[in-house]
């Protein structure tokens, strides 16, 4: 799998990707109308697979943008539709210095 980005074509445009992760303990899986809770052995919660998941497209897509961040997080898919941030603050942290970046580099490209 390989990833070009937004770096190709005309103009010079601000390529940025946002990934998010489920690091989800309990998931539960829909075929259809049918529905069951993931075993965590032959089919896998989304906590086992994250780190995995994570690092793809790290190793495949981050290069191919200008700003590239990971939004990991817990959400289930049944109700009560739980969601949290897995680590709010750092997320947070993360997400204002990649618009920050993008707002400066905005500012060197087009002012």
């Amino acid at each position: 799998m390989a990833y070009e980005g937004n770096k190709r074509g005309g103009g010079n445009p601000i390529s940025v990707a946002f990934v998010g992760i489920n690091f989800a303990e309990r998931y539960v899986s829909f075929e259809g109308k049918k529905k069951w809770s993931i075993d965590g052995e032959k089919y896998k919660h989304p906590i086992q697979e994250a780190a995995q998941a994570e690092q793809r497209p790290k190793d495949k897509a981050q290069s191919a943008f200008d700003e590239f961040q990971i939004l990991r997080f817990r959400a289930a898919n049944a109700k009560p539709f739980p969601f949290e941030w897995v680590d709010l603050a750092k997320t947070e942290m993360e997400y204002s210095s990649v618009l920050t970046r993008i707002s400066r580099e905005y500012d060197r490209r087009f002012a």
